[in-house]
């Protein structure tokens, strides 16, 4: 039996997994637990959680961190002397980080193994640690991998097969070229921020139109049918700045950067509805080669590309070569401390993929991954927030004191279950006052920032489409099937 503890941090989303066997145990993000979104630091309370569901850190075989510091550091030093003297100020900021606290990370993973561990420290690379946590989790046995995000330690986009026990790497884009640094350069463009406002920007898309896509495939990036492609990194600072972009790149859009206080203009919709658009058709190409490179019908996604839900759905209305998609729920940074643990569990370790994959069953549990919260501890955190609640004593009495507060017209806060990684389901609003969603816009009318939906469960109205409405422009959650209908999927082309 061995037990693996998988870390990231130091970029964005630090997290800590635990792996037994090709079992994920436990896996939880650092920000639940420091309540700083976005936590980038070494994940201590992330780290404890997951030894503490093992039964204390004498149980570890050994620890994996999610990229190489040392290639990393290979790419800083030689874009910052490629462009030197321009980056003179992004190379202080860089060596600080990178030889400050990356270089020293394996000392630190080193301090929590037991004596018998040896120095069983390993570091597997970013590309490999996504793909490993898009596939290994997977209900597949075989199946097509693409991985994008911003940059691991070189490579931006990767292909990968992956064959019951082994991914296989098969081709390669490497900084400066990326989707995720394209896409968070528009996000900066538009005024939000950076490694945490892109969702913002694909909720900004539906606004607008792509007017600017094809300005984009001319001059910005060069997308070929194969699903490779380059930057013209003239119009991008992210070399050799702290800046995304660039006055070029204003100068091709014709409008300067937008204030994060200024009101979103039909331009910056129009852009960012062009910036979907562009990134679709590029994860469509790169994941029509992928499914022909693995001579697969199955397709599993990571990265950070891969929370792109909307360019996601477009997979499955538009590929013909696949028949399911399984995405890693956790796909940014935080699913790479599941991923490196997987992919030492069974590339070191000869692990046997997980249980479920027997049943047709993806290994993630749901996400629900992270810590659980019993009576007690709820109890104490309503006290010591001097909050009002009255405490029932069976499921029957709990569910009835529901059912009056929702006719009474009252909003349930509802928490049931363990927390996941970044899941939002056992967290859930019931609103039994309307029938469609409000969205932040109505709540929030006096900011600037992107409309977005809230999504509590609200009474349905019988007789159209199975109780949610969806006349009048209403656009609400959909469950699976209607999400299928809507869209034109057909049933048996699913999202796992």
């Amino acid at each position: 039996m061995t037990t693996i503890l998988g870390v990231s941090c130091l970029y964005h989303d630090a997290a800590a997994a635990v792996v037994r066997d090709g079992e994920i145990i436990a896996a939880a993000q650092e920000e639940r637990f420091t309540r700083k979104k976005h936590d980038r630091r070494y994940p201590e309370a992330a780290i404890a959680y997951c030894i503490d569901q093992i039964g204390g850190a004498e149980a570890l075989d050994a620890v994996v961190f999610y990229e190489d510091p040392v290639l990393s550091l290979d790419r800083i030093l030689k874009n910052a002397i490629e462009l030197a003297p321009a980056t003179g100020k992004t190379w202080a900021a860089a060596a600080r980080s990178q030889l400050g606290q990356s270089l020293n990370v394996a000392e630190r993973l080193r301090q929590i193994l037991p004596p018998r561990a040896g120095d069983n420290v390993f570091f597997v690379d970013h590309h490999l640690s996504h793909a490993a946590s898009a596939f290994y989790p997977s209900p597949f046995r075989e199946a097509a991998i693409v991985v994008a995000d911003g940059i691991g330690e070189w490579a931006s986009t990767t292909i990968a097969a992956g064959n019951d026990c082994t991914v296989t790497p098969l081709r390669q884009i490497h900084y400066p070229h990326s989707l995720g640094l394209l896409y968070s350069a528009v996000t900066y463009h538009c005024g939000l921020k950076v490694n945490s406002g892109e969702y913002k920007l694909m909720g900004l898309a539906p606004y607008g139109e792509p007017r600017y896509a094809d300005l984009i495939l001319d001059r910005l990036v060069d997308l070929r049918e194969d699903g490779s492609y380059r930057l013209d990194t003239a119009f991008f600072g992210y070399l050799d700045s702290e800046a995304a972009t660039n006055a070029a790149f204003e100068e091709l859009f014709g409008c300067k950067r937008r204030d994060p206080e200024a009101p979103i203009t039909i331009d910056y919709m129009d852009i960012a509805a062009s910036a979907q658009a562009v990134v679709e058709e590029a994860m469509f190409r790169l994941a029509r080669r992928a499914l022909r490179d693995a001579e697969s019908r199955n397709l599993c996604l990571a990265g950070g590309v891969a929370l792109n839900c909307v360019a996601n759905g477009r997979l499955l209305q538009r590929l013909s070569n696949l028949d399911h998609i399984w995405i890693q729920p956790a796909s940014g940074d935080a699913g790479g401390a599941v991923g490196a643990a997987l992919e030492l569990a069974h590339s070191q370790f000869g692990a046997a993929r997980h249980a479920g994959v027997e049943h047709g069953r993806d290994g993630m549990r749901g996400s629900l991954l992270g810590p659980a919260f019993g009576s007690a501890d709820i109890e104490a955190a309503l006290k010591a927030k001097g909050l009002v609640y009255h405490r029932v004593e069976s499921r029957a009495t709990h569910d009835e004191a529901v059912a009056q507060a929702l006719v009474e017209g009252l909003i349930i806060g509802r928490f049931d279950g363990p927390i996941g990684i970044r899941s939002a389901r056992p967290r859930q609003p019931l609103d039994p006052r309307r029938s469609t969603p409000p969205r932040r816009a109505e709540l929030y009318q006096s900011t600037h920032q992107v409309p977005r939906e809230l999504a509590p469960l609200c009474a349905g109205r019988a007789g159209r489409q199975g109780g949610r409405d969806l006349r009048d422009g209403a656009r609400q959650p959909l469950h699976a099937a209607d999400r299928r209908r809507a869209s034109g999927i057909a049933p048996r082309r699913r999202l796992i």
